[in-house]
């Protein structure tokens, strides 16, 4: 509980370019999921994406089979009033991921800056069981986390930095390695964070 109200706080105190993780445009996730060749109904289903632009760019790009999961029913108000009609083509959840229960199976994961929220041993391990529980048997996932180089700290709490060798082992039962690259973040506030970025294909 309180991980929500802090987050249903930030979402209702904050503009979108007050929050470090603003972005207007997610090239990376974008560029990646493109480079899969995904067909345009694949179920995609993004986690803790906030009010971030991620579902606006790929409705751009014509996917048809979008979910975003948010603690924060503040957030996703956000985004529907910004996608207006759009909003009706996407599937929302407002969810703590500890407590998602998918009942169906996705096509492919994304998780930018949720994950490394999760500083237990136990929560990190039953993460990886959800994400295991959700994707599809040819499912693929990508991740992006404050790398071993970046903060230890986001807005206000503590966060688990990795490398990709951690990342690795976390998910080698279910999943094969696709690629990590690193990447640095520039804030709205004029400052750098750098990201571990590292995709995953079911085995």
């Amino acid at each position: 509980m309180e991980r929500k109200e802090h987050w249903e706080n930030v979402f209702s105190t904050k503009t979108e370019k007050e929050v470090s993780w603003y972005q207007d445009y997610p090239k990376t996730s974008v560029d990646y999921i493109t480079a899969l060749h995904l067909p345009l109904d694949a179920k995609i289903i993004d986690i803790g994406g906030g009010d971030s632009y991620l579902m606006d760019a790929l409705l751009d790009l014509g996917y048809t089979n979008l979910t975003l999961l948010d603690i924060s029913a503040k957030a996703i108000e956000r985004i529907k009033a910004r996608l207006g009609e759009k909003a009706g083509k996407v599937t929302f959840i407002v969810s703590d991921i500890l407590d998602f229960n998918p009942t169906e199976q996705y096509d492919f994961w994304h998780d930018r800056a949720c994950f490394h929220f999760l500083t237990d041993a136990v929560q990190i391990q039953q993460y990886v069981a959800i994400v295991t529980n959700a994707l599809h048997h040819k499912g693929n996932v990508l991740i992006g986390t404050f790398s071993d180089k970046g903060p230890k700290k986001c807005s206000g709490l503590d966060i688990k930095q990795y490398s990709q060798e951690h990342l690795r082992l976390l998910f080698e039962k279910d999943f094969e390695l696709n690629g990590c690259f690193s990447e640095d973040h520039h804030t709205p506030f004029g400052t750098i964070q750098n990201f571990l970025f590292c995709g995953f294909k079911r085995k």
